[in-house]
Parts: structure tokens; sequence; C-alpha cells
């Protein structure tokens, strides 16, 4: 059997990406540079035709715009292509070139996994760690982009069996369960809260909306005065770029307006809890939470607003550290990441005794 050549551990398994491609991340950042620099470059026309001016640095800024459009759309893909997984008896490797990242198995809190909607059986596993909350608190994360059948190499990872029905992200959680594991609860959440951080989305993509309207109503007056001082294509081309600038404006209302009202209550439909004979797990949409009850050290019962609903938090019991993952029941927003919290139940006493009950049998 292959050993590593940093830490000498046994190879038990290796993999790279499946298929390479732009996460949804960067290609919003491609398009909103791409309709830049196509605003400037309109602009930059209409100028330099109607008053003939120089506009060398307006097409500056526009190529310098199309380049990070280009960059962000496809350096991701560049960047996957040459990214190896290394999975030893100790650790989890993840490399590229001279870059190299890894974190101990036994320090590993719990999953994310993110099921790619469009290639069945391939996903991102995402490996988190527990740490401390306050001025220690700091994310540490190893994500493995795309690869085949995440909820098995977990499963290796955990050091547990996996089971035949791994690997198909279409079927149901609960029908993809180790072997021997058993449902002892279910629920689902009754409401999506209002954090601080989706009220300020929701300001924010008011504000977006309504800086458009304002200047879609003081734009219209002088284009039309402007419309016999112009030739046909140079107005045009005027046109053309306030319409994409209103048009970036308004993305960018629409962006921020559906992540923070439409997408949270979307979720809400898909998201359920379960809590099992060996692990906590949380399906929501795409994305999957896999946590071992063995790292759970103290469970955290909070009101929900009204309803009489509760959140329960997971304390994680980290290495030399007792914490939610990141900030965790101190503040945390797991509406962004999926974190290991039932948010929003109207039971939380059934599964605050299971776990306590799995806690002190373990």
């Amino acid at each position: 059997m292959p050993r590593d050549s940093l830490f000498g551990d046994r190879v038990l398994w290796t993999g790279q990406p499946r298929l390479s491609r732009c996460p949804l991340g960067y290609r919003l950042v491609a398009g909103a540079f791409a309709l830049v620099s196509l605003i400037t470059l309109a602009f930059a026309t209409v100028v330099s035709m109607s008053l003939h001016v120089a506009v060398g640095t307006m097409l500056v800024f526009a190529g310098w715009c199309a380049t990070l459009a280009l960059l962000a759309w496809r350096l991701p893909i560049v960047f996957r292509a040459g990214l190896q997984y290394t999975v030893t008896d100790r650790h989890v490797i993840w490399k590229r070139g001279k870059l190299r990242r890894s974190i101990e198995r036994s320090s590993v809190s719990f999953a994310r996994i993110v099921w790619n909607p469009r290639v069945p059986g391939v996903g991102d596993l995402v490996l988190v760690r527990a740490v401390p909350t306050g001025a220690l608190r700091r994310t540490l994360t190893l994500t493995l982009s795309d690869v085949e059948a995440p909820d098995r190499l977990w499963a290796k990872i955990r050091g547990a069996q996996p089971s035949e029905a791994m690997g198909d992200g279409d079927r149901p959680v609960s029908q993809r369960l180790q072997e021997g594991e058993r449902v002892l609860w279910s629920a689902i959440p009754l409401a999506a809260p209002w954090s601080t951080r989706r009220i300020g989305a929701t300001v924010l993509s008011l504000l977006i909306a309504g800086a458009g309207l304002r200047t879609l109503l003081r734009v219209i007056p002088p284009v039309h005065r402007v419309h016999h001082s112009l030739t046909p294509f140079t107005f045009a081309i005027l046109v053309v770029g306030v319409v994409l600038s209103l048009l970036l404006v308004t993305s960018a209302a629409v962006v921020v307006g559906y992540a923070a009202v439409v997408r949270p209550m979307r979720l809400r439909k898909e998201t359920r809890y379960f809590v099992t004979s060996e692990r906590v797990l949380i399906r929501r949409g795409q994305e999957e939470l896999s946590l071992d009850r063995a790292r759970i050290a103290y469970v955290i019962t909070a009101p929900s607003g009204g309803r009489r609903l509760s959140d329960l938090f997971l304390v994680l019991d980290g290495p030399k550290a007792r914490a939610m993952a990141m900030s965790g029941a101190f503040g945390s927003d797991a509406s962004v990441d999926l974190e290991p919290v039932f948010t929003a139940i109207d039971d939380a006493e059934t599964p605050h005794a299971i776990l306590f009950e799995l806690k002190s049998a373990a």
C-alpha cells in the first residue's frame, strides 16, 4: 500500500474533481464585470463620436473589466483541473502542484455535502472543524470539490462502512443511511426566521431597486432631449448603454432580494432534520449536513420568534475546544452555510432528550 510523501501515512484513497466547472458566485462576478465593460465601451463610443474627445482612459477601464470577467469565468476551471485529493489513515489532503492543505481525520467535526444538480452522484464535500467562539473564532474547512459519491467518501473518512444506497443525491437521506443505522426522530422547520443579515440584505435590495428606479426616471428626459443631436447609430449606442446600466442595477437588486427573501422561504420547504442512532443529519435542497453524535458536547434550546417555536443548537466537542462550528449558538447565520442547528421546530424536547440519552450512553 503506498504512503504519503509528507506524513508517511498509508494512502487509502486518491481522487480528483470529476468535472471542471465555474462556481455560481464566480459566474455572477464575471457577468457583472462583463456588463460594466460593455457599459463603459458604449458610453466611450458615444462620447468619442459626439464630442470628439479622447476616451483612452475609458477604454482602458473597459478592457480591465473585461479581463476580470474572463479571469472570474475561466480561472476557477483551470485551477480545479489540477486538484488532487488523498485520504490516508490519519489525514485528508488537498493538493494542487506545490500548494498543499490537510486536516486530521480525527479533528473533523462534521461535513457538508453540496450535490451538483446537473451531474448525478457528484458534489462538493466540505470538511469542517469546530473551533472556539469569540476572539478565537475562525473558519477551518477543507473542500473537496466535485468528487464522485461524496457521501460514500465521507463515510470512508469517518471510518464507517458505506452502504450500497450511498452515492445518489436524488434519494432521500433516510434511504442512504449506513449499515445498522436507524432514524429516531425527524422534523421540518416551521418558519424562516429573519436574522440580522437577512433583514440587512432585504433593506439593501430595496435601496438598490429604489436607486435603479430613480436613475430611470432621471435619465429618460436627457436622453430624449439629445435624440435629435445624435446620429441614429450614436443614439442607439447611447440607449444600449443606458439599458445595460439599468439591467446591472436591476440584476443586483434581484439577486440580493432573492437571497434575502425568496431563497430562505424556498429552502425552508426543502429542509428536514434527522436524529439517527449514529448521527445528526440535515437536508436542505441540494445541501446536506452529517454530524456524528459523539461530537456533540451540549444541546442548547432557545426561543425562535413567535408561535412557540424553538431553535436547537448543537455545541460540538472539538480538539482542545468545545464550540459550535465557527460561531454556532452564539450568533451563527444558518441561512448562509448549513450549520448543526435545528431552526424553528415545535418539538425541541424530544431531540434534546434523545441526544442527551445518546450522549450519556456513549
